[in-house]
């Protein structure tokens, strides 16, 4: 298969789940990275961004990265936070953060 048909195979699919979500209302979460740009933590996001990517194909509504200050890294999911860099120090492991879509997708 070319990899042009890949992805037309790939976004039908993704375009027939999102119809079944409509119908059961069911909606993919959506997970929000809000990291301290100044502070030079675009690795810690992109990696953690990819490893969801990587780990959640088509199961993601959206991977949100924003650029905030004064040291911060937050990870919300469907705006939950589940990790703050304030209240639980340092970077999350992303399997932590992993863990935690698994858990928001059973619901």
């Amino acid at each position: 298969m070319s990899c042009a048909n890949y992805w037309r195979a790939a976004l039908q699919e993704r375009k027939g789940n999102w119809h079944m979500e409509m119908e059961s209302g069911a909606r993919p979460p959506r997970v929000s990275i809000v990291y301290c740009a100044a502070c030079g933590y675009e690795p810690q996001t992109i990696e953690l961004a990819s490893a969801l990517m990587h780990t959640f194909t088509y199961d993601l509504g959206a991977i949100e990265l924003i650029p905030w200050q004064d040291g911060a890294f937050d990870v919300a999911i469907d705006g939950e936070l589940v990790h703050s860099m304030y209240r639980d120090g340092g970077f999350p492991a992303h399997d932590t953060i992993i863990q935690a879509v698994r858990q928001r997708l059973v619901r």
